[in-house]
């Protein structure tokens, strides 16, 4: 039994990588699908902390693009 099914009736819902709005590995994408926001606005603020030299964003990618779907 997966995690879905044994979810099924509840309001949680399983995060999925969107590869039809992928640019890389389609983290951004899932990520403001899961949200409800639009998937540029996570881009940004991806590239945004990135560049203020925070290196958690690329690694916290990297892992949910692994581990996720």
């Amino acid at each position: 039994m997966s995690a879905f099914e044994r979810n099924e009736g509840t309001s949680v819902r399983p995060f999925r990588l969107d590869r039809t709005n992928a640019k890389l590995m389609g983290v951004c994408g899932g990520i403001g699908e899961f949200a409800g926001i639009d998937p540029t606005l996570v881009r940004i603020g991806f590239v945004a902390t990135t560049l203020l030299g925070f290196g958690a964003p690329v690694v916290i990618y990297l892992a949910i693009g692994l581990i996720a779907d």
